[in-house]
């Protein structure tokens, strides 16, 4: 098996934890197959590949593309570590407002499978990261949306001893609450 799945505290977010290959050249691993992903569960035709830098100490997210735009994603980080955070948003689920932190990092290769219906985040703890991540659906500018980082009623435990540093857009970010009195979720 090249790949192992193990869910999280939220049965529909999966960390994939790939066979990685290694020798005094380097490594190799696959980083998806389709095939396999499909057998546990994970049908998704992937349609957008993104590529992201950030500095040290820098947080990105609560990100999301509202109703019909959804995006499931798939998540790596090929440089530095990250603690990743995916948010249930979806209103009727029983695990709604609940979410699921993992490490990200180049050394474990790890890999979050989050569904559409998700908030996503991360915060960068090393001086540089890069991640990589499929989506679902192409980026839509209009369906382009997100919730405040340190929302109260999300009470996200960040792991973080720092002021992340944040977009303006995300300084500026609404609430859950805010969203859903808005109609927008």
């Amino acid at each position: 098996m090249t790949f192992e799945f193990e869910k999280q505290n939220i049965k529909d977010v999966i960390l994939i934890k790939p066979k990685v290959f290694m020798d005094e050249r380097g490594f190799f691993m696959e980083t998806y197959k389709k095939s396999v992903f499909v057998a546990n569960n994970i049908e998704i035709d992937f349609v957008q590949d993104n590529h992201s830098k950030s500095g040290k100490n820098v947080l990105r997210g609560l990100h999301f593309q509202h109703s019909p735009f959804e995006q499931a994603k798939l998540v790596r980080c090929v440089k530095g570590k990250i603690y990743d955070v995916a948010v249930d948003i979806r209103p009727k689920s029983t695990t709604f407002k609940k979410y699921v932190k993992v490490e990200l990092s180049e050394e474990n290769k790890n890999i979050l499978f989050i569904p559409s219906g998700f908030a996503h985040g991360f915060v960068s703890l090393s001086d540089e990261v890069e991640l990589l991540y499929k989506t679902s659906k192409e980026y839509n500018l209009q369906a382009d949306c997100g919730i405040l980082w340190n929302d109260k009623d999300l009470n996200i435990d960040w792991g973080i001893d720092f002021e992340p540093i944040l977009s303006d857009k995300d300084k500026n970010q609404k609430t859950l609450k805010e969203l859903i009195n808005e109609g927008i979720l």
